[in-house]
């Protein structure tokens, strides 16, 4: 590791160490800067699925001069009534790219099916060599627990490849909660009241999917729920997996 790479990590460790708290259990994620540039990957399960989870805390990353990159598991091949897989792919696609040249993201597409997406070993190794050749220094993935199984599946990839690199900060992020994301108890939260109408646009990028409808009647109301447990007007909600804190023991045992 060189002395660029250790700059990097210990800026997130004390950006961290010195965050200040919401909430007995809620901290903000490191606020952007340009002062040491950070790599940021989010890897969603279909188009338009990072954008509407994360997308307030990629656009603020990638401002700062960050290097930000969303890796789709999919390309929602099965996402548009009437259309073949391979011409539903190619919109989805086209909509992906426009919305990542609005969050100031690179786009990346694993090669997974939509509807049809597996949790194996080879891809485990795929995933782990794609997200090494990232080296990010903060991670975001689906909430494992989650009705839909490409959302699943993205997230397990996600999990099994960093435990195999063990580097990056990994953060969990919410979609349409209490319809998709069940249990769901956020401990960091980011403001993104600044980037709000970015991320509108990015998300409206997605015409195939209704974007609008899809702010108008789950992130809307959801950015303002957690803005209101943040204390700001507009937030977005993430679990941090912490596996360096001490382990607490469950009552009893």
């Amino acid at each position: 590791m060189n002395r660029r790479d250790l700059d990097r990590r210990e800026f997130v460790g004390q950006s961290f160490a010195a965050l200040p708290l919401v909430s007995a259990a809620a901290a903000m994620l490191p606020t952007p800067s340009a002062a040491a540039p950070l790599r940021i990957v989010c890897v969603g399960g279909h188009p338009d699925d990072p954008e509407s989870g994360c997308g307030g805390a990629l656009i603020r990353y990638a401002a700062a001069g960050h290097d930000v990159t969303i890796v789709y598991l999919t390309r929602g091949e099965r996402g548009i009534d009437g259309k073949s897989l391979d011409d539903a792919a190619r919109i989805r696609t086209a909509e992906a790219e426009a919305a990542c040249r609005i969050i100031g993201a690179r786009p990346l597409f694993f090669g997974q099916i939509d509807g049809a997406t597996e949790l194996t070993q080879a891809h485990v190794a795929a995933m782990s060599q794609l997200l090494a050749a990232r080296s990010p220094d903060i991670l975001f993935a689906h909430w494992p627990v989650d009705t839909h199984m490409d959302h699943q599946v993205a997230s397990m990839l996600t999990i099994r490849a960093w435990m195999r690199l063990r580097t990056p900060a990994l953060y969990f992020f919410e979609v349409n909660s209490g319809s998709q994301t069940e249990g769901f108890l956020p401990n960091t939260y980011v403001d993104v009241t600044p980037v709000v109408e970015q991320k509108k646009r990015a998300l409206f990028a997605h015409t195939s999917q209704d974007g609008e409808a899809i702010w108008r009647e789950h992130h809307q109301i959801m950015a303002q729920w957690r803005g209101r447990e943040a204390g700001v007007e507009s937030a977005e909600a993430f679990v941090h997996l912490d596996r360096a804190s001490a382990a607490s023991r469950l009552p009893g045992l």
